[in-house]
């Protein structure tokens, strides 16, 4: 069975309801009707409903039954309620006129839907930035207890292989403390994908071959973790092909449960790790579905600009199956 078709599995049927800021982009409408269809998820489409109708017309798709919200007209006894606890959860950080400003914006409505338990996740970027949709669910969702950084990972898929690359887009520098946490948040998304995490704290260095601050970094995080994880198969610092090679791992670290073994990668820095995951999507052809956001106290996933209808129905699935 194909990867999306067993997570698929999990959720079908178990309603849960997924918010779509950007609903009147044609790709995001595309996927809420398969997802519906397939009752997969209950998608909330926000965005001026007339709008969202003419996209459906002119792309032949059919949008009855879809669950349409604007914003800017939603029920005033409904909204008072969002504002009241929008109003409370910023404690002073805006004066009332912002918060009802925020309100009229998409992502920080579908954010508050999310917050107050009227959606279980939403799935945002086709048309936003990614700061568009991780501001507000810093500000409202926040991180999970012990968690001080987000992160996002993405699952690299090409026939039967599954990996998790992480933080490939979120922190653009990550100190030790952030790194180790990266990677305890990147097992844990691992799990969700039937992937039994061994996770390799990648450098240019293995084992000490090199002698430089930021090996030292890498070297510090795998400590960090094994204090705060230490049942995780978690080791490094570690070049590549240890990580992945058998034979390399062998002649580098000899004495590794997780070298040549690794599943979950973690990069030392963003540079590397958006670098690393498009040479393994152009060059390697591996699927990249992603970002998946890390480390929120609900499930929000930040897509990329460029996604098509697919990408955007895979990640409502994993966000779906991160609310189970």
């Amino acid at each position: 069975m194909d990867l999306f078709d067993e997570i698929a599995a999990k959720i079908k049927g178990k309603g849960k309801t997924i918010v779509f800021p950007e609903g009147a982009d044609k790709r995001i409408l595309g996927a809420a009707i398969r997802l519906k269809n397939h009752d997969l998820v209950e998608p909330i489409l926000l965005g001026k409903e007339e709008e969202i109708k003419t996209t459906a017309r002119q792309n032949n798709l059919d949008s009855s039954g879809l669950r349409i919200i604007d914003p800017v007209t939603y029920p005033k006894s409904d909204k008072q309620e969002m504002f009241d606890s929008l109003l409370e959860r910023r404690k002073g950080k805006n004066s009332p006129e912002q918060v009802e400003k925020m309100l009229e914006d998409v992502s920080y409505f579908g954010t508050m839907l999310v917050y107050m338990g009227k959606a279980d996740g939403m799935v945002s970027g086709a048309v936003h930035s990614t700061g568009a949709t991780v501001r507000p669910a810093l500000q409202i969702i926040k991180t999970k207890p012990n968690a001080h950084r987000i992160s996002g990972a993405f699952l690299m898929k090409k026939g039967e292989q599954r990996y998790i690359f992480a933080d490939c887009a979120i922190n653009i520098e990550l100190d030790a403390s952030t790194m180790a946490e990266v990677a305890i948040q990147s097992a844990e998304t691992a799990k969700l994908f039937g992937i039994d995490p061994k996770v390799a704290l990648l450098s240019f260095s293995t084992k000490g071959s090199a002698k430089a601050e930021m090996v030292t970094k890498v070297a510090d995080a795998v400590e960090k973790v094994h204090e705060m994880e230490p049942d995780l198969a978690a080791d490094g610092e570690m070049q590549f092909d240890a990580a992945v090679v058998p034979e390399v791992a062998k002649l580098k670290a000899p004495d590794s449960k997780v070298a040549g073994h690794a599943n979950v990668f973690i990069f030392p820095s963003l540079e590397a790790g958006n670098i690393g995951y498009k040479i393994a999507q152009r060059l390697g052809g591996f699927t990249a579905v992603g970002p998946i956001l890390q480390g929120l106290n609900a499930p929000i996933a930040d897509l990329s600009r460029g996604c098509s209808e697919d990408d955007a129905y895979k990640v409502a699935i994993i966000t779906a199956a991160q609310a189970l």
